[in-house]
């Protein structure tokens, strides 16, 4: 066995599937399935040279996407015995000026998921120094680089990959020779570091990166892309041309790179998008809606206008044939997508209901509406949420977080303050003086105290009834579990557990719904969505032997990052004008959300602007295929769990 070899996929160079790719990749279904299998390969290399008594030189990456790695290798450590006696790790980056206890610094991220846990010696690790003064600087690189080369070059180097297309801090315009050194961040890298420094004011503009030369000359490299958010870069580096404005394309000149990609952080590439440009395909029903919206796009033409030629020209002559005609394949994606039309989400009373996207009866139905954060209900869907409760349904909104991290410490000063001054030192259980003095006092990497964390709590909670009753919802409705993954004080969570399964569970049995809706968007910045959406489909599932789940649907919405592609949407929901101002102002409830969002991804749009745009972009999407015409629209996929 070679110690560079490729022990979990195809071996790299037997690649490409198809024209369109410059680099060996595979694909699967979730992060946490590929992470194990990059954890995997790193341990047999670890222990193919322990076998030989040889040292094995890792280079390191931070992040969110390595996370999963770093777990799966300390489980490997602690229950089989993996042993990194042997190895010597090399990180690629770290924020300057940084120091290493700041909880920000990426020595604290890598002894935090990593080094602590397994039995690695501390001399062996190497993370660049975000505290060599400047003058300095230049020589500490240099003698960066020269260590690595004396050990005889990385064996295998673990990266992810920004926006902007960087690896490492290799940011655009970065030179394929260039080596370890001082670099300038890109905007866009800093807004997309600002949540975990609590804006893009605190984000250092400059850091310490391995340079792309370091990198190119690792005998075996993985790169790692999660969710939809990595899509659109994924395809620039596998398939674009080798430029500096996309730095990680240097990778195609590498012969044993792979790049390990979920399902999500893949639809980008043609073989996934549009496969029959690529080659023949099986024509499913959700194939044929893709592939004819698409069309659509491509010739600016509504359905019913779209042609054989039409469909000859954009590869697309096999469906055609298939079919017999454009006008039969036209007249039935027309109807495919005007069934999904509603405005009854929760199903029309007496009405014939096999073309609908929901039941008519029974006619009034339990309704469980699941927010993960004290907002995403109305974000998502508070068009939809307020139909349901006008409509006579029996709706329940269960918030699963408390959110608490998300409101920021200067509007917590300000409602303890209001406190102190009303009622004086305590109420609800509170000590306002004392949250005043720990907020004033806080210092850099300070958790909150559970004092201040309950006010941020109870902040987020009191403005969720004011959302609600606006849109109509009585208190009794409301619920919030304050699942207990999420209670850390910090933006790292810890894992969805048994009693947070439990909780969630317990709502659903105690309501009985007919119907259920969550939140399926994966993009949000810190992987609270997903916590909550695995918490209950877990739930779901325990519960599935129950009678009236079988009387259950469960629908998915998305949130405040991407929107349902048109041929993914089962449920269309059209808002007048009159009820995109309802849904407005019950986000704007969500006042410490509002102007200053700690949260916001990469996105620098307040929530309720971006919430509209994407329900009216959704119904202009509609208008252009030739259905009818409407203010917004929200979407929702049914799930079969």
């Amino acid at each position: 066995m070679k110690d560079n070899a490729s022990l979990a996929y195809d071996v790299p160079g037997k690649f490409e599937e198809t024209r369109f790719e410059k680099n060996h990749n595979v694909i699967f279904k979730s992060a946490i399935e590929a992470s194990q299998n990059v954890a995997q390969e790193i341990a047999q290399l670890i222990r193919y040279k322990q076998s030989s008594n040889e040292l094995c030189v890792l280079g390191l990456a931070t992040g969110s996407s390595p996370i999963k790695v770093y777990e799966e290798l300390v489980r490997m450590h602690k229950e089989e015995g993996l042993s990194f006696s042997n190895v010597i790790t090399f990180n690629l980056d770290e924020y300057y000026p940084m120091t290493k206890e700041n909880r920000q610094s990426y020595h604290y991220f890598m002894h935090q998921h990593l080094f602590n846990h397994i039995d690695i010696k501390p001399e062996n690790i190497n993370i660049p120094d975000g505290t060599v003064t400047l003058d300095k600087l230049n020589q500490y690189c240099i003698d960066y680089d020269k260590k690595i080369m004396q050990l005889g070059g990385i064996d295998f180097q673990l990266l992810g990959i920004g926006r902007t297309g960087h690896v490492g801090f290799n940011e655009p315009g970065s030179h394929i020779n260039s080596g370890t050194r001082i670099i300038t961040l890109d905007h866009i890298t800093r807004i997309d570091a600002s949540s975990g420094f609590n804006g893009i004011a605190n984000v250092p503009k400059r850091a310490i990166t391995m340079g792309v030369s370091t990198i190119l000359r690792s005998k075996r490299i993985v790169l790692l892309a999660w969710g939809q958010n990595k899509a659109d870069i994924v395809k620039r580096t596998i398939q674009g041309d080798i430029s500096a404005d996309v730095p990680a394309t240097f990778l195609q000149n590498h012969s044993n790179t792979t790049f390990v990609l979920d399902q999500f952080a893949a639809t980008e590439l043609t073989r996934f998008k549009t496969p029959w440009l690529v080659g023949e395909c099986i024509w499913t029903q959700e194939l044929k809606s893709k592939a004819i919206i698409w069309l659509c796009n491509e010739t600016k033409q509504s359905i019913l206008k779209l042609t054989d030629r039409d469909y000859n020209n954009n590869g697309m002559s096999d469906l055609l044939a298939l079919e017999g005609s454009s006008y039969d394949l036209n007249i039935n994606m027309f109807n495919v997508l005007q069934h999904t039309i509603t405005g009854w989400p929760g199903g029309k009373p007496n009405t014939e209901d096999s073309n609908r996207p929901e039941r008519s009866n029974p006619a009034q139905k339990r309704v469980i509406l699941f927010s993960p954060h004290p907002d995403d209900d109305v974000i998502s869907m508070g068009g939809t949420f307020s139909k349901l409760i006008k409509q006579g349904h029996d709706v329940h909104v269960v918030y699963q977080t408390s959110g608490n991290i998300a409101v920021t410490d200067d509007e917590a000063l300000k409602f303890a303050e209001v406190g102190l001054d009303f009622i004086g030192d305590h109420s609800n259980g509170i000590d306002f003086l004392s949250v005043i003095e720990d907020l004033k006092n806080k210092t850099e990497n300070e958790t909150d105290s559970l004092e201040v964390r309950k006010l941020k709590g109870l902040i987020r909670r009191r403005e969720s009834y004011a959302a609600t009753r606006y849109i109509g919802l009585k208190d009794e409705n409301t619920h919030f579990l304050d699942l207990p993954f999420y209670e850390t004080g910090q933006i790292k969570k810890n894992p969805l557990g048994p009693e947070d399964i439990a909780i969630v569970a317990e709502i659903i049995s105690k309501i009985k719904p007919h119907q259920v809706f969550a939140a399926g968007d994966l993009a949000d910045p810190h992987g609270t969505h997903e916590v909550c959406l695995n918490a209950i489909f877990a739930a779901m599932k325990k519960l599935k032997s129950e009678s009236y789940m079988n009387d259950c649907w469960l629908w998915l919405y998305r949130g405040a990052w991407h929107e349902w592609d048109i041929h993914e949407i089962d449920m269309a929901v059209p808002l007048s004008p009159d009820e995109v101002l309802i849904k407005r102002h019950a986000i704007l409830y969500h006042q410490s959300q509002k102007d200053r969002v700690m949260f916001q991804g990469n996105d620098s749009r307040e929530f309720w602007v971006r919430a509209e745009d994407r329900n009216k972009n959704t119904a202009k999407t509609y208008d252009d295929l030739g259905l009818a015409q409407y203010e917004a629209i929200e979407a929702f996929k049914r799930f079969d769990y």
